[in-house]
């Protein structure tokens, strides 16, 4: 486990009671260049602690995959150190920094023949496994992902801290590529953008509106979208997923509602934390030496699509000259 702030220890946790679940894993150490907080979070986990991934190498040959949870800025560094030390890796999202880095790590992940996963978290919410089957071909998503300020991931825009994981939802529904991007975004309490508003028009027709916050004052996480004679509402946090079918279908399809075409149906949904299916599949795909559920391919194209947003974001402000509207 390379980095253990918020994110990092969470996966030190899931490891450790993954470990003693009866799971074919043992949580052997933690690294942190802070190593006080990797001496706190091992003795909380009863692991070893280390300050760099070269000690942790050097000392412990027989590690086989680790999460990295470190900064952006340095996922590849720290993945490019444990490939080659022959040891598979959960890369935290997002992927890279830049496409150009994100481009080497599957380069090094060839050349190494390592497994590498990308941690898209949602893609292992129940609520997302269960709406996968009844998939047809959406149309029309509305998506809201709110939180309120915290200092933490302050490195990189909203976009790339907490949109990053609905692009990749919405790209897996839709199965599409994108045509068109037309976002805005403001920085709010931080020097980066914290609140973002973007349409994505896909060459299949679809649109997907997404807003993002981290300065809200309430923690919302959904998705909802169309497609023929349906309209889906996912509830990430709730792990809940209700389904309105219209039309003919709509009398057999579930509870009747108001409207006697309309039928309710609420998709049964077996409850687990989201971590510890991620952890789950990619330890999976290490002893199999499977594909992993998500790829760095899947990593790239989110990771794509987050910055041409980003970029369309710093468009939009410098023509409407939104620097200068925040220092008036």
């Amino acid at each position: 486990m390379v980095g253990v702030g918020v994110f990092g220890r969470n996966h030190a946790r899931v490891y450790k009671e993954l470990e003693e679940q009866g799971e074919p894993v043992r949580l052997l150490g933690v690294v942190d260049p802070d190593t006080s907080r990797a001496d706190a979070v091992a003795r909380e986990f009863g692991c070893k602690a280390f300050g760099s991934v070269t000690q942790l190498i050097t000392t412990h040959s027989e590690v086989q995959a680790a999460s990295v949870a470190a900064p952006t800025v340095h996922h590849l560094a720290v993945s490019r150190e444990l490939m080659k030390a022959g040891i598979d890796v959960l890369i935290e999202k997002p992927l890279a920094g830049t496409l150009g880095e994100a481009d080497e790590l599957a380069g090094l992940a060839s050349t190494q023949k390592r497994i590498v996963q990308v941690g898209h978290l949602e893609r292992f919410n129940p609520a997302v496994q269960a709406t996968l089957p009844i998939l047809t071909r959406p149309m029309f998503f509305e998506v809201h992902r709110l939180s309120v300020f915290t200092p933490r991931s302050l490195d990189v825009d909203v976009v790339l801290d907490l949109m990053i994981h609905d692009l990749d939802i919405v790209l897996a529904f839709a199965k599409s590529p994108v045509r068109e991007v037309r976002a805005v975004g403001l920085p709010v309490l931080s020097g980066k953008v914290d609140i973002a508003n973007v349409r994505l028009e896909f060459e299949s027709g679809c649109i997907a509106n997404f807003t993002a916050s981290r300065v809200s004052t309430e923690r919302v996480r959904k998705i909802r979208f169309f497609q023929p004679k349906q309209y889906v509402s996912l509830d990430y946090g709730r792990q809940e997923v209700l389904v309105f079918t219209i039309g003919s279908d709509g009398a057999s399809a579930g509870t009747p509602s108001v409207n006697p075409q309309i039928g309710v149906n609420k998709l049964a949904v077996a409850s687990e934390e989201p971590l510890h299916a991620e952890l789950k599949s990619f330890l999976r795909a290490v002893r199999e030496r499977s594909s992993p559920v998500v790829s760095l391919d899947d990593g790239r194209r989110a990771l794509a699509l987050a910055l041409e947003i980003v970029g369309a974001i710093r468009e939009h402000g410098n023509k409407v000259n939104l620097a200068m509207m925040a220092k008036s």
